[in-house]
């Protein structure tokens, strides 16, 4: 089974309020542009990936992630991170009406294509099924088989949420690439300790690599 991603992004002078004042003295606009880049070039890369539809109002990053090799929507609803979430499950089914669909954070520097891989994998035996994050309390997958809405709830405790609407949570270890969204500063230590790809290595050490780099 092969998914299309679903992987929702505000715009970049929004993004990562909390990051705001990071050690790296780097604009916050290009730590989320970064961010948002190597999660896409890493699910592109992954076996069990049909394709990436990105939501998002900025035009910057759309760009950057077309260059990707990702597809990217306008945020019609703008209503906030679940109604963006559905859009995008929407438009990729309206161009595959048959896809498995998953949301997936657009904060995951150290994803590793082989261990959303095996979250996706586990994910095909369930028809709603979900990751928690590191801290334990939200979401970093949530995926929905053919004919099964996604019914996102993220933001907070999204984790006891999704738990709640039916969602099966993926008792999963050996992921933690998958799991380590990056929030706050922590979070960013955290992802470096995992390692993260090459625009946020690259961001980190210096000039920003041009698109397809």
């Amino acid at each position: 089974m092969t998914w299309t991603l679903v992987v929702p992004l505000k715009p970049l002078f929004r993004a990562k309020s909390r990051l705001t004042g990071a050690p790296t003295g780097l604009p916050v606009p290009e730590l989320a542009l970064a961010f948002a880049q190597d999660t896409v070039r890493a699910a592109l890369e992954c076996a069990a990936v049909r394709g990436v539809v990105v939501v998002t109002d900025d035009s910057l990053a759309a760009g950057e992630l077309r260059a990707l090799g990702a597809r990217a929507v306008p945020d019609l609803p703008g209503d906030g991170l679940n109604a963006a979430l559905a859009h995008g499950a929407a438009a990729a089914r309206a161009a595959e009406p048959d896809t498995p669909v998953a949301a997936l954070n657009a904060d995951l520097p150290a994803l590793r294509p082989a261990e959303l891989e095996r979250v996706l994998n586990a994910a095909s035996g369930f028809s709603r099924a979900f990751l928690p994050d590191a801290a334990e309390i939200g979401t970093t997958v949530l995926t929905a088989l053919p004919r099964t809405g996604l019914s996102p709830a993220f933001g907070g405790p999204s984790r006891t949420r999704h738990r709640a609407s039916g969602a099966v949570e993926l008792p999963l270890t050996g992921v933690a690439s998958v799991r380590q969204d990056v929030d706050t500063p922590e979070d960013l230590r955290a992802a470096l300790e995992l390692g993260v790809g090459g625009f946020t290595s690259a961001l980190l050490a210096g000039p920003v690599p041009g698109p397809g780099r």
